[in-house]
């Protein structure tokens, strides 16, 4: 018995299941062959996206961290001695700060969520396309 890897894709062998089959004009490998680039296709858009997802991740741990240690060092200079004028001024610099760092970091995690989804969609298209291609030749072997 074959030792099983645990994912049912790499698994699944069609030219078990279809055996001595022989079906005028259609090239059963030719058809084998173009649904295992298929499965290859999506498992590398699935890991382009899982890493992208890990990659999300780890920014957002980052910019939380940051966001702590800038919240930190704000309540330090909120407290220190002043007059009320100073202690707003400050407040709305650090407010202000904030904000703008706020954006980048929003900015910057939509930017990389957008390449990861765009990696993966890519990988599909050009198989979606290298399909059809595959089709049209298969289909002009039948007629020849």
């Amino acid at each position: 018995m074959a030792k099983m890897s645990g994912n049912p894709f790499l698994e699944f062998d069609p030219s078990k299941l279809i055996g001595d089959l022989k079906v005028p004009g259609v090239d059963i490998e030719t058809i084998i062959a173009s649904q295992r680039k298929n499965i290859e296709a999506v498992t590398a858009a699935n890991q382009l996206a899982y890493e992208g997802f890990q990659a999300i991740v780890r920014r957002q741990a980052e910019v939380l961290r940051t966001v702590t240690e800038d919240v930190n060092r704000a309540v330090g200079e909120l407290t220190a001695a002043g007059t009320p004028e100073e202690k707003a001024a400050k407040q709305a610099d650090l407010v202000k700060s904030a904000f703008e760092k706020s954006l980048a970091n929003i900015r910057e995690l939509s930017e990389m969520i957008a390449k990861s989804n765009t990696e993966a969609a890519e990988i599909l298209t050009k198989r979606v396309s290298d399909s059809l291609d595959e089709v049209k030749v298969a289909i002009a072997k039948a007629k020849g």
